[in-house]
């Protein structure tokens, strides 16, 4: 019988904000198809080293590593991008991390704008600029942003999250542009209302939120982590610079939103 090697064997996908949700679904995902896979957070100690434990038994002989990153913060992000740009088996970088500011555009606080400038955007950008590198000069590799479909719709009370979020798509799509030459691709991961605790504010209108979906519901993180998976996978090849959007049907019915 004829062994097939696992799409990920021999290479590394770095999951950014991997300790819950989306991003350790992700991590799992990943780990099912073959990788190695580093996994980060702002506290290593937390519940990302818990779910690198569950992968380690789950996939022995194989490496699950915990590094501690703060996206907001550019010393921490020059350290972790150092170290992917080093790393010859970076084939894979999944950025997951995030922060939402609600507020109305009038009272928004500029300060506070431009920290969550630097967590949803900025930090994407410099590990990008840094994985990309070792991903040219193997002529393979995967960067996926998990961003939300505010990009590109008007949702009141979410400017600075919106504006964020579409500041990172604007990269992607140039990004992938200028590398899609050199077998790298670059996509825009675009969900809708996801069951993590980013949502949390949200819940005590659940139900008027799924009134609005078409679906009905509220994502699963696993639904986003397996769209990352096809990402990521070699299949995926031909598909640099999109908008992947899983939102249940939301943004398509958005004329004709229900009260």
């Amino acid at each position: 019988m004829t062994v097939t090697a696992l799409p990920g064997a021999g290479r590394r996908v770095y999951v950014i904000g991997a300790s819950r949700g989306i991003g350790a679904a992700i991590a799992q995902a990943a780990a099912e198809d073959g990788y190695d896979v580093t996994l980060t957070s702002r506290e290593p100690q937390g519940p990302v080293a818990e779910v690198a434990a569950e992968l380690s038994a789950a996939h022995p002989g194989r490496d699950f590593v915990v590094h501690q990153a703060d996206t907001g913060d550019r010393a921490s992000v020059a350290a972790l991008a150092a170290l992917i740009e080093e790393d010859e088996a970076t084939y894979g970088l999944v950025y997951n991390a995030g922060q939402s500011y609600d507020r109305l555009a009038a009272s928004i606080e500029a300060d506070r704008a431009a920290e969550l400038m630097e967590i949803n955007a900025l930090g994407f950008m410099r590990l990008a600029s840094a994985a990309m590198r070792p991903m040219v000069r193997a002529r393979a590799g995967r960067i996926v942003a998990t961003g939300s479909i505010t990009a590109s719709y008007g949702v009141s009370g979410n400017a600075t999250y919106a504006a964020t979020k579409g500041a990172l798509l604007g990269y992607v799509r140039t990004l992938a542009v200028e590398i899609a030459r050199k077998g790298v691709t670059v996509n825009y991961i675009a969900p809708g209302f996801v069951e993590t605790k980013l949502i949390e504010p949200y819940l005590p209108y659940r139900e008027k939120m799924e009134r609005q979906i078409p679906a009905g519901r509220l994502a699963q993180p696993e639904e986003i982590a397996h769209l990352v998976r096809f990402v990521l996978s070699p299949l995926a090849g031909y598909m640099t610079g999109s908008v992947l959007t899983i939102d249940g049907g939301l943004s398509a019915n958005l004329i004709n939103r229900r009260p």
